[in-house]
């Protein structure tokens, strides 16, 4: 089974996540929001899909990675989220919640065995990948 297809997002904690995202829109060019920015590109076998992948600074007292103790979160895009949530259980793997599903895609977090918190995107397309 296709497992993990790419980067979805690169998600940090930030003492000061405006002043960060001007840093970072002044500095590097990065089109910035109070959403972070999103980086749009085509897939390599057929370029009439498009992905995007997401970066984006949190406050730094921020409880979305939680349990996790570490200041950043890496979301990977999934094929079939369903499926591999269920080999993730027989493995034993942490699964922090359960999937939930909005507009643009499935989610659900897991940690890896450092404590890593990992949240893993099945976008609302993706069954087709």
């Amino acid at each position: 089974m296709k497992k993990v297809t790419g980067i979805g997002g690169i998600f940090f904690k930030s003492e000061d996540p405006k002043a960060i995202n001007e840093w970072y829109a002044q500095n590097l060019g990065l089109p910035t929001s109070a959403y972070g920015t999103t980086f749009d590109w085509l897939e390599v076998d057929d370029a009439s899909k498009k992905g995007t992948t997401v970066w984006n600074a949190f406050p730094a007292d921020t409880k979305y990675f939680n349990p996790s103790a570490k200041p950043f979160m890496i979301n990977y895009r999934v094929a079939d989220l369903v499926a591999l949530v269920g080999e993730l259980k027989a493995n034993n793997v942490t699964i922090v919640d359960e999937i939930a599903e909005y507009d643009y895609g499935k989610f659900v977090h897991i940690l890896d065995p450092e404590g890593n918190i990992i949240e893993l995107w099945e976008p609302k397309d993706a069954q087709s990948e």
